[in-house]
């Protein structure tokens, strides 16, 4: 069975973008330790576009959909949602991804959308 790779398409406002970077790195490997787990990065667009790529690669699609019904992740949100609801926040676009650089005072993104793919080739330098 071939892994499969979210990418969480971020829209940040320049002003935002070092808080969800800030956010990112605090995160303490949450991820991580999830059963299933196998890539993350995390990747700053250059030109052209405010949208950052959050790349996960999961085991199955049911590694990932647990990772989202985890503890570990639904506190993420929590946060990010108390954030809003006392003004704070930013609404987000469509889709419902994660990871969206939440934290104290809200998301640091105006918008994201979830993308989903299955490995059809991995290729990495030869020895």
């Amino acid at each position: 069975m071939p892994s499969i790779v979210k990418i969480n398409v971020l829209a940040v406002p320049e002003q935002m973008r070092q808080e969800l970077e800030r956010r990112f790195a605090n995160r303490a490997g949450m991820v991580e330790s999830s059963d299933g787990f196998e890539w993350f990065e995390l990747l700053r667009p250059v030109e052209g576009t405010d949208r950052y790529l959050v790349y996960t690669r999961w085991r199955s699609e049911e590694d990932f959909q647990r990772w989202q019904r985890s503890q570990a992740f639904q506190a993420g949100h929590a946060q990010a949602a108390e954030g809003a609801a006392q003004g704070t926040g930013h609404g987000h676009g469509q889709g419902q991804g994660h990871g969206q650089g939440h934290g104290h005072g809200g998301p640091a993104a105006s918008g994201s959308e979830l993308w989903s793919f299955e490995v059809v080739e991995s290729v990495g330098p030869r020895e």
